[in-house]
């Protein structure tokens, strides 16, 4: 945590209530399959009209990172749309400070193990960086992720934290 930033955006978020949460999991069981629906059609369209702009990719190398960044931000805003969707663990956990904690312990013990394997030859590099999202920490508070990563060898990177904590393995400086 930096100086300038405020420890209370540290701290856990406050519980939901149950009404909202019950009646957020209902729409997410509607509105999921329609969200795929529609990700799935858009994605199609793009690969047929991909198909035809191949050729006009062929001349102009612009236009080919063009159509590939407006894809990427197109695909992504649909995916974003169910930020809001509430999960089976998520409706029955709220405010269970143990739950929360084993899934954060868990979670950067995962990249952990990621991070500190051993670079394994003609394969790419093992991450170095990370972001643990708002979901996994919600009922801890980033201040616990920063906590726990920074035992097992993370580095706090700037990060949102009403969005995510972004971590960055600190050996991964060190020559091979």
């Amino acid at each position: 945590m930096h100086g300038y930033e405020s420890s209370a955006t540290w701290t856990p978020e406050p519980t939901r209530p149950r009404w909202q949460l019950v009646l957020r999991f209902a729409a997410t069981l509607v509105c999921f399959p329609v969200l795929c629906a529609l990700w799935l059609a858009v994605a199609a369209v793009f690969f047929v009209v991909g198909l035809f702009a191949d050729a006009i990719a062929a001349v102009s190398d612009g236009f080919e990172r063009g159509y590939i960044r407006f894809m990427d931000d197109t695909l992504g805003g649909i995916a974003r749309l169910g930020s809001w969707f509430v999960t089976w663990s998520e409706l029955r956990y709220e405010g269970n400070i143990e739950y929360y904690r084993a899934r954060v312990d868990r979670c950067v013990t995962h990249w952990t193990t990621l991070a500190s394997a051993p670079r394994e030859p003609k394969k790419s590099r093992p991450p170095v960086e990370c972001a643990i999202p708002l979901r996994d920490y919600r009922g801890v508070g980033a201040g616990y992720v920063a906590e726990v990563a920074l035992r097992q060898g993370w580095e706090l990177r700037p990060s949102d934290v009403r969005k995510e904590v972004r971590l960055w393995w600190s050996a991964a400086s060190r020559v091979d």
